[in-house]
């Protein structure tokens, strides 16, 4: 069986040089709902090639705005295999969801087989795949993203299936948004630009999420330090005290 995550510490213990490619959608392609903060790619582009120190790292990033999993294989030459990966992320899910502005919809079952089908793809290249559940969203104003609960935890069963590394995204928003007050239960208002794009602080926390389950940075990092602050900001807007 493959063991991703043995993989992963062998090429960061190995000094040498990795290429990491992500891809997915509008929310990794990180455009326009940041407010010109940095996107996470780019945060974790100097988390890897700064505070890491691995300046002979190349961190890529081919997402589309609007793509789906079925068109990222349609394009998998360009999008991913092109740039010899050692490490592909792979956050989608938001678009397959919807119900309204795809005809025909796509079902739970298919958009499952195209991420293992992803994941197939990503590993016949000899590279180790990191999948990512998309985040939340503010189904009050989108909703005919209702399913993405549904979409969220088919990656989740093909990661636990096929032995994934897996950052779970979707769970992170979800646990920013315990306890915030009546009203925001299970909307993580702090995190959106919009009813479902990140904000600088919604991308702050991605970041976060995946430093945490691939395993780079640390103690000491000044990125993940910054990460922090801003996600505590977000959820708790006066902090720090003045």
């Amino acid at each position: 069986m493959t063991d991703d995550r043995a993989a992963l510490r062998e090429l960061l213990a190995s000094g040498a040089p990795v290429t990491w490619v992500f891809t997915g959608d509008s929310i990794t392609h990180g455009l326009i709902h940041t407010r010109g903060a940095r996107n996470y790619v780019d945060h974790l582009h100097e988390l890897i090639r700064g505070d890491a120190g691995r300046v002979q790292d190349a961190v890529i990033n081919t997402a589309i705005t609007g793509w789906r999993a079925d068109l990222i294989l349609g394009d998998f030459d360009r999008r991913v295999a092109h740039w010899r990966p050692d490490v592909v992320t792979l956050m989608i899910g938001t678009n397959d969801c919807t119900t309204e502005w795809l005809d025909p919809v796509i079902e739970m079952s298919a958009f499952a087989e195209s991420i293992a089908e992803f994941v197939r793809r990503v590993r016949a290249l000899g590279a180790v795949p990191v999948l990512q559940t998309p985040p939340t969203v503010d189904l009050l104003h989108a909703p005919d993203r209702a399913r993405i609960g549904e979409f969220a935890q088919a990656v989740r069963d093909v990661a636990a299936r096929d032995v994934v590394v897996l950052v779970d995204q979707h769970a992170a928003f979800a646990e920013f948004s315990a306890g915030t007050g009546p009203g925001n239960e299970g909307m993580p208002w702090g995190l959106l630009d919009d009813a479902f794009h990140p904000s600088a602080a919604g991308h702050a926390l991605l970041a976060l999420r995946w430093a945490e389950a691939v395993g780079v940075g640390g103690a000491g990092s000044p990125v993940l330090a910054d990460l922090t602050a801003r996600v505590a900001v977000a959820r708790h807007p006066q902090w720090p005290p003045a």
